[in-house]
């Protein structure tokens, strides 16, 4: 990869959701050419993207199809349901998947990053057992012990996680975690419950002819295993920021290629926890949005044409709260938007999914203050502010 790449390029995103739809603008206003691919139509990054095509991504032969018609230079994967072993065939082709095939195959499956990290390259992560069906995760459950994490190997968004205190909850929660599964897997992961102080996103920027370098560290609130709020910045030490930054930095080595990596930690009293792994921007990284002088995407984008990143600066404390849908419909109104917009640093991204369903993301607000409580206050009023009519 030279460092002088000529635009525009041609982007093909695998994945077409909100976070995708801002890796356009960003590839956009560079002059770049961006289709947008998803298994359905109107999707966010469709909305603002120059072409798109609407297939199966678990197809090989839909996969195959889009990329003969485009020729694109660069295949940048945006979700975790896509035929991974596809992938490596184009890059033997020619073409440059982000950050890697190889990278892309590994972190689409919790338990092959797991593997990595863990046995690998010895890093520290919360103990960690699989399952395939209900017996064995009765049988297994015991290594681990209560309480423990359950979720998908694949899935995103926390889609499908639940927390588990007892034996009697098994049954659910491996009915949940299967419900919330993308692709064609039927297993899971149960993980030690790692009695945490934060947990942090760290955005890892690697780059094709420059040193990994990061975003100051992000800290996040989930529920029902997904993120419901994020800030910058995080609050951790100097100590526990650096030892972060040297577990990412030995991860994203091993994965190669070039991009921005969404590296998730555990922090508690005395350690730094690697957790997981997204090759791509990522959803506690919305607050980069207001917080950074460069956002998650546009350095995702910098990163993978060649681009130089001379600075990474966050302006002032800033938040992000998500705005959650409550029910199905395919008519969705946002309501209060102006009331929402009236208190000064807040800012709002509706992301224009064609229909909701409960607890569906549907926008984010953005605030900044003069701490990151009082962020995290401004954002979470402005989101609770909006109203959905569905």
């Amino acid at each position: 990869m030279t460092k002088n790449i000529q635009l525009p390029q041609k982007i093909m995103l695998l994945g077409s959701g909100e976070l995708g739809k801002e890796v356009v603008i960003a590839a956009q206003r560079l002059g770049n050419f961006v289709v947008a691919i998803d298994s359905y139509a109107n999707a966010p990054a469709m909305q603002v993207a120059d072409a798109f095509e609407v297939i199966s991504m678990l197809s090989e032969d839909d996969l195959a199809r889009v990329v003969e018609k485009y020729q694109p230079d660069f295949i940048v994967p945006e979700i975790e349901a896509i035929r991974t072993e596809k992938l490596a065939k184009f890059e033997s082709q020619g073409y440059t998947v982000i950050p890697t095939a190889a990278a892309t195959n590994y972190t689409m499956n919790r338990d092959r990053i797991r593997e990595l990290a863990a046995t690998q390259l010895s890093i520290r992560t919360a103990k960690y057992a699989y399952a395939s069906n209900l017996e064995e995760l009765e049988k297994v459950v015991p290594e681990i012990g209560f309480p423990n994490v359950i979720k998908p190997v694949m899935s995103s968004s926390g889609k499908g996680q639940s927390i588990v205190k007892t034996s009697q909850e098994l049954t659910k929660a491996w009915n949940y975690a299967i419900q919330g599964a993308r692709g064609d897997t039927q297993k899971i992961i149960i993980e030690e419950f790692i009695d945490f102080e934060i947990e942090i996103t760290l955005m890892t920027i690697k780059q094709w002819n420059a040193p990994t370098i990061f975003c100051s560290p992000i800290g996040h609130r989930q529920e029902r295993g997904d993120y419901q709020e994020s800030w910058q910045p995080a609050g951790i030490s100097d100590k526990q920021i650096k030892q972060a930054e040297k577990i990412a930095t030995k991860v994203t080595d091993a994965l190669g290629g070039a991009g921005i990596f969404g590296v998730e930690f555990f922090v508690t009293k005395d350690e730094v926890i690697f957790s997981e792994l997204s090759p791509r921007p990522h959803d506690t990284g919305m607050v980069t949005l207001i917080s950074q002088n460069l956002n998650e995407f546009e350095l995702h984008l910098r990163a993978i044409l060649g681009l130089p990143i001379p600075k990474i600066e966050v302006f002032a404390p800033s938040a992000s709260a998500v705005i959650l849908a409550s029910q199905y419909s395919d008519k969705i109104v946002f309501n209060n938007v102006a009331e929402a917009l009236s208190t000064p640093d807040v800012d709002i991204r509706l992301f224009g999914k064609p229909n909701s369903r409960p607890y569906r993301r549907m926008g984010v607000a953005l605030a900044k203050g003069k701490d990151v409580t009082e962020a995290r206050e401004k954002a979470t009023a402005a989101a609770q502010k909006i109203k959905l009519t569905e």
